[in-house]
This record gives structure tokens, sequence and C-alpha cells, in this order.
């Protein structure tokens, strides 16, 4: 059975609202959270995007068990992966060894903002395995050195640091990325259950590694209201990563989307109250080899709702899989 987890979607909510949820998510019995860590949110219509350090140092003293996890960091422009190290530690320590970091090679959307330009993708694979090896080094303690062709650091050292080195999870969308992960991180990340990925994971060094995985629902006793929000606020998402990686703002995303249709959005989103809609996507992932899903619930509006019916229907019945 794949552990199941809440994401804290910084973009669609506001900060103190994310560490109420995170402590709901851990009452309801979810087993792990996960931050998306964004500068902008996908749509203007989401409407926020907190900084989500901040709110995991809160959210690790509001919570007493729930693992938590960055889904994900991106360390190679708009963090050097040296803050990156320092920050996670911190966390690390702050949640009594409770944190993963997930690292991926990031979107142009939350990265230009420190006007360096948006790379080719090989190039920023290039950066992002240097980026997790300076990491890497710090994670060991000591003063350490390090000289790469995009990153250096000099006489570094992480100062607070867990008993234990924060575990890394890596995502990937491709067996280039994948071979990354197998070879640098203790997990690996995909947004789609593309059992082809994972295969390629653990045929890399990958075998044995917790998979994590997301899956978008929105919760509401009424379908087509559901219907209506999911393509409101998460229509962004039907554009696919390679989409995604390279757009540079919300409008973007907007203009992207004119021509998605509800029904479009509803394909792919588990819409309503129909805990079998739900069990059988996320059956998807399990059957592709997946260990972990985080759900999102795509919108404010049912929030707490949504928690009440994951409680009493939604996770019973995910934990019968």
């Amino acid at each position: 059975m794949a552990e199941i987890g809440f994401t804290l979607m910084s973009e669609q909510s506001p900060a103190k609202e994310l560490v109420e949820d995170a402590v709901t998510a851990e009452r309801a019995g979810f087993d792990y959270a996960v931050i998306s860590d964004h500068y902008f949110p996908w749509l203007d219509e989401m409407g926020h995007s907190p900084y989500a350090w901040s709110v995991l140092g809160a959210v690790a003293q509001a919570t007493e068990r729930l693992p938590l996890m960055t889904y994900v960091t991106c360390p190679i422009m708009r963090y050097h992966p040296a803050v990156v190290a320092q920050k996670a530690a911190t966390v690390g320590v702050l949640s009594d060894g409770r944190f993963t970091l997930g690292l991926g090679a990031g979107e142009n959307l939350n990265e230009h903002v420190v006007g360096h330009g948006w790379p080719p993708v090989n190039t920023r694979h290039e950066m992002f395995r240097e980026a997790i090896e300076v990491i890497r080094e710090l994670f060991q303690g000591g003063y350490r050195n390090y000289r790469g062709e995009y990153f250096d650091i000099d006489s570094a050292r992480v100062f607070d640091l867990p008993e234990r080195p924060v575990p890394i999870a890596i995502a990937a969308s491709g067996g280039q990325s994948a071979d990354i992960a197998a070879e640098l991180g203790d997990g690996l990340i995909a947004t789609d259950p593309d059992g082809s990925l994972v295969e390629k994971f653990a045929a890399s060094g990958g075998e044995g590694k917790p998979v994590y995985g997301q899956l978008a629902v929105c919760y509401d006793p009424d379908r087509d209201a559901a219907v209506e929000r999911a393509h409101r606020m998460w229509r962004w998402a039907v554009t696919g990563w390679k989409v995604m990686s390279e757009l540079p703002a919300p409008v973007n995303f907007a203009a992207a989307t004119e021509t998605v249709r509800p029904e479009d959005v509803a394909e792919k989103v588990p819409c309503g109250a129909d805990v079998d809609a739900v069990v059988e996507a996320v059956r998807q992932y399990t059957d592709a080899g997946f260990t972990h899903l985080a759900l999102v619930q795509v919108g404010r509006e049912r929030q707490r709702e949504f928690f009440e019916w994951s409680e009493k229907e939604l996770l019973p019945a995910l934990r019968s899989l």
C-alpha cells in the first residue's frame, strides 16, 4: 500500500492557512505532507505564493509526527545550492528528522525573477547535477570546497545539521533526469504514473528507493461546481511538462490554456465526491510502482470539507488497496 500524503499548495493558500492545513492533515490521518516552492502561482486566479521555507519552519513546530517534504525546490538559480543545504538542514533539525528535501531542475516561471535568463534543458541538467553534489558535500559536515562549471563553494560549512543527513528525493521527467535521481538521490519524484520511468530509475540504481507522485483532486458535493473550480484553478496542468517548465509568467499560462475546456481538466482531475474515482486514479500510480502519493485538493473553498471526507471515507478506502 502506498503512503498517502497531502500537498500544501502554496500557490493557492496564504501562509497561515498552509500551517493550519498541515495540522489538520496530520489530525485527519495523512501519512506525510509536501509543499510546493514557488515564486509565482501558475495562474493569477490562484492568488498566492508565500515563501515555502518560512511556512516549513512553522509547520515543523505546529505538527508532531507528520513527515515533511519540498515538492520541489530548484537549487540552480533563485537559490544557490549552499543556501539550500543550510535551510534544508535547519528544517531537518526543527522537525526532528522528519524532513526530506525534494529537488528538481525548476521552471522558468519561478527562476527567471533573478534576471539570469533560462538555460536550455541540457544546461539545466548539468547545473542540477552540480547543485546536488554541492548539497551532498555540505550535508557531510565540516568545511567544504567545491569547484564546478556552474557553482563554487569556498570553505563553506553548515553548522546546524540534523542527527542524520536530510534525505534527497529528485524529480525526473525522462531518462536523463531518472539517471541523475538514481545516482544522486534517495528517492524519485514524478508527476505522472509512468511505469517506464520508475523502471528506468530502478535499473539505474534506484531499486528499493521510494518513488513519490502527486495527484490533484477537486472535492465538492456538487460535481459541477468541482469541475468549474478545477478548470478555473488547474487548467495550467494540462499543458504538459515541456510547456510548464518554459513559460515565464501566469499570464502566459492563461494564454496557453485559453482553449482548455472544463471536461479536459475533469479527465485528469477526479471531481466531486466519488471515492471510487479517486481510488482508481491512485491505483494507476501504485500499479506503476509508486510508493508515496500526495493528494492536492484544488482550491481553498472546500478544504475543511475535503479533510473531513478524507478522514471518514477516502483514506480508509485508499488503505484497502
